[in-house]
């Protein structure tokens, strides 16, 4: 079953990661093939994939988002947990990865993947009941940078991470209500680490929470007692780069 992807970014950056296989472009008529545009009418060219002109109302019909561009390709190619490992083995770092416990809102997924793709994280695991998965509403809402993120989707989310134990990667779950919970500037987020984020209304499950080696939460000063968990989540991943480069366990970025 074929997916249809549209939006500048998300099409540009489904091209660019290239682990998909792609029937078509559809481009629509009278479409200014500039910036983000022409890139991804090269990219086509390069690797010989067919461009359609079509009617704007056809892409209309679909979205009124589709900013004149979508592309055909195959449902998203999820990893196993061993490939997230694997390319932080590859990178030489310690690993950094991401954990969504049943995670319900599309762009709340969307955001955190747009985050840790930017921040170096090596992937990402869902599970494989009730939370959402890598749905073209999450394509769009992280830009297109999910293509580039290995994500897993497991049966057991706790099984996952005490194998990520195993792999000597300490598990920090995010829960700002714990009183065990410590401030996130106080925390050591610079070597083998996978974060937890629960929940949008219910945060972490039990047995998630209890798997946890810490917890850690945002410290706040406003008024609002808790921050969305794609923003919150964001934060740590944040200032787990700032530690990572600051203890220098990061090879420099090629430019």
């Amino acid at each position: 079953m074929r997916e249809l992807i549209y939006g500048r970014n998300a099409v540009h950056e489904v091209l660019r990661a290239d682990r998909r296989a792609v029937t078509q472009i559809l481009v629509a008529e009278g479409a200014q093939e500039k910036g983000t545009l022409a890139d991804v009418l090269a990219l086509a060219a390069r690797r010989s994939i067919p461009v359609q002109r079509v009617p704007r109302a056809r892409l209309d019909h679909i979205t009124d988002a589709h900013q004149g561009v979508a592309v055909e390709a195959e449902p998203y190619p999820y990893a196993a947990l061993a490939d997230i490992v694997d390319l932080a083995s590859e990178r030489q770092e310690p690993p950094l990865i991401l954990i969504l416990d049943i995670l319900q809102n599309p762009q709340n997924l969307g955001t955190l993947l747009r985050t840790a793709e930017a921040m170096g994280v090596h992937g990402a695991i869902l599970p494989q009941r009730r939370g959402v998965e890598v749905t073209l509403a999450v394509v769009n809402a992280s830009s297109g940078a999910s293509e580039h993120l290995r994500i897993a989707r497991v049966v057991n989310l706790v099984r996952a991470m005490e194998e990520l134990k195993q792999r000597d990667v300490w598990i920090a779950g995010l829960d700002h209500k714990d009183e065990r919970a410590v401030d996130l500037w106080s925390a050591d987020l610079s070597g083998a680490l996978a974060l937890v984020i629960g929940n949008e209304s219910e945060g972490m499950r039990r047995l998630v929470r209890q798997t946890c080696d810490h917890l850690v939460r945002v410290p706040m000063r406003g008024r609002i007692e808790s921050l969305n968990a794609s923003i919150a989540g964001s934060i740590v991943l944040c200032e787990a780069l700032r530690q990572r480069q600051a203890a220098n366990r990061l090879e420099p970025k090629e430019s």
